[in-house]
């Protein structure tokens, strides 16, 4: 016979320990706040890679040229009203140094490009800055940059000391420190009156100031308004509400109410136990932690819906056992199961952590911190209330027949 865990004798200690854990997130809000990320403030977001100028082009031809640039080739089409449309690719397969296809270059009518910088670096380590349009033109250079396999790593230190006059400014980087790609935040309550352009010239300004000038290439640029992200962050919570609600009305029909009622309360319980972690951290709070969030409910729900199912099974094979007996039964049965389903999806999420960067390595983490918490509340949080509703629906049963009793 499968030995049974008596896991109603850890109830209240849990609950204690649950309520701590709460009032400890609690006082990190009220302290530190959220780390609120671009998605949920106005602000302006960056991503840049410090990278030398490789060269430049400008089109003063017959028609327009635009550039189309790839990992593969870099394409100029011709087009306008009074010329026939014509794209000339220049494959990096057979223009393998730059100055190849600079030389490449210079034979279409109307092109000038600038001498590279380096003329046998390959062509294939160029590098398209978000800030250059497209359309070439005299007036306004587009810009190439490169970057060499062999380029030393830029510090991220470094990068926000040099931004450190701009005030508040968060910097983050991305992929590997030989990539010296970064991704930088910056706020500004101004940004309503159409000032990021500005915020965004400062930034770029800043950093040529420590680097070099034409040593910095953006390779994104997003700007969030304040009111775009006041109505996000509604948005967020009503998606958290509706979802709470659904479950609420899935749990009540499959079982009863104060099973739905349980889950819904150890759901709100991971909830708050997974934000105060993200708090206390100050793990960026943006659109991929609400999704992180999501995940972890739709995974707990799974695993609490398991465990009631095995509850309602033992309770129809077992029917003369008291409830308590039935709850430390379905709960031992089960606990097999939850701890190897849940370990071999964290092994997955462990690797995410591991070998990804950015906001895929926040998003596992708050993964790796739901399931433990997760398995923990549907043993400890959802089947504690379930079995205090009952302790309370046989007080109440109880106090009715001793009033029928008193009357009779």
């Amino acid at each position: 016979m499968k030995r049974i865990i008596p896991f109603s004798k850890y109830f209240i200690p849990a609950s204690i320990i649950s309520f701590s854990l709460a009032l400890f997130g609690g006082i990190g809000y009220f302290t530190k706040g959220f780390n609120l990320g671009i998605d949920f403030q106005a602000g302006l977001l960056q991503e840049v890679q410090f990278a030398p100028t490789a060269f430049r082009l400008t089109y003063d031809g017959p028609g327009n040229a635009t550039i189309s640039f790839s990992r593969t080739s870099l394409d100029i089409i011709i087009s306008g009203a009074t010329v026939d449309e014509f794209t000339h690719r220049f494959p990096f397969a057979s223009y393998v140094t730059q100055g190849e296809l600079v030389r490449g270059l210079q034979e279409i009518e109307g092109i000038t490009a600038t001498e590279p910088s380096s003329a046998s670096a390959r062509s294939e380590w160029l590098i398209q800055s978000a800030q250059s349009s497209p359309l070439l033109e005299v007036q306004h250079p587009f810009t190439l940059h490169y970057l060499t396999p062999d380029a030393s790593p830029i510090r991220i230190e470094d990068v926000r000391a040099a931004l450190l006059p701009l005030g508040s400014v968060s910097v983050q980087i991305l992929g590997t420190p030989e990539e010296r790609h970064f991704m930088i935040r910056m706020e500004d309550s101004e940004f309503g009156r159409g000032l990021g352009g500005t915020q965004a010239d400062k930034i770029m300004s800043a950093l040529e100031d420590s680097f070099g000038r034409g040593g910095v290439s953006v390779t994104r640029s997003d700007y969030v308004g304040s009111r775009f992200a006041r109505e996000l962050g509604n948005q967020a919570i009503g998606l958290l509400a509706i979802t709470l609600l659904v479950i609420l009305a899935y749990c009540s029909f499959r079982f009863k109410l104060q099973f739905a009622l349980g889950a819904v309360i150890s759901l709100i319980h991971n909830m708050i136990i997974t934000i105060g972690f993200i708090v206390w951290i100050q793990m960026e709070f943006n659109t991929t932690t609400i999704a992180a969030i999501m995940t972890i409910l739709g995974y707990t729900i799974n695993d609490t819906v398991v465990v009631f199912d095995r509850i309602k099974e033992t309770r129809r094979i077992f029917p003369d056992d008291s409830f308590v007996d039935v709850l430390n039964r379905a709960l031992s049965e089960t606990l097999n199961r939850t701890i190897i389903t849940t370990s071999t999806t964290m092994l997955a999420v462990m690797s995410l952590y591991i070998f990804t960067t950015g906001g895929m390595k926040d998003f596992a983490l708050a993964l790796l911190v739901g399931m433990a918490v997760g398995v923990y509340s549907t043993i400890f949080i959802a089947s504690s209330f379930v079995l205090f509703y009952d302790n309370k629906a046989k007080i109440r049963r109880e106090k009715r027949r001793l009033a029928a009793l008193a009357k009779a």
